[in-house]
């Protein structure tokens, strides 16, 4: 059975997309910790992200690089973080957090609720900056 996010990438289920090639897909988190939260997830399901092969690992770090320079582009932030969890989808994902102190990166607190038409608004200004 394929992951939520397989059926993203298939469009099966809708998202906020950042920016594709053919082997990545960035798209913004629905359960965000923060304003322009976003996954980077390989095409090609994998569980565990050490699963994946050097090479492929190496092409979605750079590729997760240059979403989060469009990140930073797009938010006022001081960095964009990075995070790897990994339990909650058995698909291998990165997360690009906007940071601008540590406690922006709990995944405890209360999830932001924005509406669609900011969720639109975040993705279409970090999509532009994508270079």
């Amino acid at each position: 059975m394929a992951s939520i996010f397989t059926k993203i990438i298939n469009g099966e289920i809708p998202s906020y997309k950042i920016a594709e090639d053919e082997n990545h897909y960035a798209f913004l988190d629905i359960n965000p910790v923060a304003k322009a939260h976003t996954l980077v997830v390989p095409k090609k399901e994998t569980d565990y992200i050490f699963d994946i092969n050097d090479s492929a690992l190496g092409e979605l770090v750079i590729f997760a690089k240059r979403v989060a320079v469009a990140i930073k582009k797009s938010v006022e932030c001081k960095r964009v973080g990075i995070t790897v969890l990994g339990l909650e989808v058995p698909h291998a994902h990165i997360h690009l957090i906007p940071l601008n102190r540590e406690s922006d990166v709990d995944f405890k607190k209360d999830k932001l609720q924005l509406s669609p038409e900011e969720f639109k608004q975040i993705a279409e200004s970090i999509s532009k900056n994508f270079v």
